[in-house]
């Protein structure tokens, strides 16, 4: 996508459904986000509910006919579910069969027998409470994993594929769920927001005309100082403030002792990262060729998408993970549905939050951010990151801050020497990742995984985020500065 594709983009925009100024915009999403808050947390109603009824509120306030608010929030629940949901589902199926297969029990034994200073009894006794080596050295070997599998997959994705590991280790290794899912969580974040080839990134290189090769290794070098201060370190104050053990509805349970065999941790470590190297094949190919009529591209294309990688992965999982421990064809289907049914309440929360996002775009918010922000007196990199975390806050959505902020910084990049255009990238990037709230699905997806109320999401999650995003932005003027 060209920068004048960009600006074109924009221009195409639909008007928004109401005509609303800028400052009763503003209010309509302070009372939409009060709603959603004051009936989750005082009234206990359950958070879809709320989502609904608070993504009225904003359309009523902001002056929105009700059939057209209506409109926007089935269109963003639906479009939510339809590029979520189906992963979702697709990476419960597969955690279930590592689970009951002892696939995921293989995993955690030989993670815990190599960081956490033996196996998974033992950890649990010696280095579980974080104190012995293995407790000190397991959030970083998370950060590390979590970084890596990260790399080539959208956020929800990688929560999808790391979930049962996080919640397994911790339960095993008797670790805070904090301690471990923060430096995961970290990690999939810092990926997500800086490095190509993720979406985002790649959108405001071409917006901007910035290089790829120098926003890479910038990018690299800007999210490993990120990581550690947001996943390692950061888990230690998180554990204090929120200090749980693994919840037990997502959590899979250790295999039947029954089990003859279990998987070989080299199978099951092929099918986990199968959906993965799938993935950054693609977008390698995509990088290399830049050919939509190239007909390997095409096919890397199919296999790499998100949904034919996991789907390939579970239809795999049948056999490396389910014909080794001798399951037949009906233990694998009483698997699969029994895999499936723990996921209503989260697919239609995390679709609520879609369609509470969407109603924040159609009513024109993100475009009164944009027009309020054009004369800020600011230098351009920190003009970039103040209009990405503005455009986040407001509708949610890291990837609509990052292209919304990068059209609109690009010309700003016309007068910039290489560096600091992938510098410019960078900073659109860390902007969008601050402070993830009610508004974005991914919070409702960290919410309900890790089964934490709205309070202790805020205070571990939306904390982590905003630290991602204020550290990078501050490693990035400090880059600018030396370079």
């Amino acid at each position: 996508m060209t920068r004048l594709s960009v600006e074109m983009l924009a221009a195409d925009t639909p008007p928004p459904i109401t005509s609303a100024g800028h400052a009763r915009l503003g209010f309509a999403v302070l009372v939409g986000i009060a709603v959603i808050i004051l009936l989750i947390t005082r009234f206990k109603l359950h958070a879809f509910l709320a989502l609904t009824i608070g993504s009225l509120a904003l359309g009523t306030v902001a002056g929105a006919p009700l059939d057209q608010a209506i409109t926007s929030f089935t269109t963003g629940l639906g479009g939510t579910v339809a590029g979520v949901g189906v992963l979702i589902a697709l990476g419960a199926i597969m955690g279930r069969l590592l689970a009951d297969s002892g696939g995921a029990d293989r995993i955690v034994d030989t993670i815990l027998s190599r960081w956490g200073g033996a196996g998974s009894q033992a950890a649990g006794q010696k280095g579980g409470d974080g104190r012995g080596r293995g407790g000190r050295a397991m959030p970083w070997a998370m950060v590390v994993i979590a970084s890596l599998i990260g790399l080539p997959l959208f956020f929800e994705v990688g929560i999808v594929l790391l979930i049962p590991v996080v919640l397994m280790i911790a339960k095993r290794g008797d670790h805070s769920l904090m301690r471990i899912g923060i430096p995961a969580l970290a990690g999939l974040s810092v990926m997500h927001g800086l490095i190509p080839p993720h979406p985002g990134p790649l959108v405001a290189i071409d917006a901007v005309g910035a290089d790829l090769g120098v926003t890479l290794a910038l990018g690299v070098l800007i999210a490993v100082p990120t990581v550690i201060i947001a996943g390692p370190l950061f888990s230690k104050v998180a554990t204090r403030w929120v200090d749980l053990p693994a919840p037990g509805r997502m959590l899979p349970q250790r295999a039947s002792a029954e089990l003859e065999r279990r998987p070989g941790f080299g199978a099951t470590l092929s099918t986990v990262l199968l959906p993965v190297v799938l993935m950054l094949t693609k977008a390698l190919v995509d990088i290399a060729v830049d050919d939509p009529a190239d007909r390997t591209q095409r096919v890397c294309d199919v296999l790499g998408s998100p949904l034919i990688a996991l789907l390939a992965a579970v239809i795999a999982s049948f056999f490396t993970l389910g014909r080794p421990a001798g399951f037949g064809k009906q233990h694998l289907q009483r698997t699969v549905e029994q895999g499936l049914m723990p996921l209503a309440g989260i697919l239609l929360i995390v679709g609520a939050g879609g369609g509470f996002k969407q109603t924040l775009i159609d009513c024109g918010v993100g475009r009164a951010i944009l027009d309020v922000s054009r004369h800020w007196p600011v230098p351009a990199l920190l003009l970039a990151w103040l209009i990405a975390v503005a455009i986040r806050l407001a509708t949610g959505s890291a990837t609509v801050a990052t292209v919304s902020a990068a059209g609109l910084v690009a010309p700003l990049a016309a007068d910039m020497s290489t560096t600091h255009a992938a510098l410019l990238v960078l900073a659109v990037g860390a902007g969008s990742l601050f402070f993830s709230h009610v508004n974005d699905a991914g919070f409702w997806l960290v919410k309900e995984y890790f089964e934490l109320s709205v309070g202790q999401t805020f205070k571990t999650w939306s904390v982590m985020e905003t630290i991602i995003s204020v550290v990078a932005g501050g490693l990035i003027l400090l880059v600018s500065v030396v370079i």
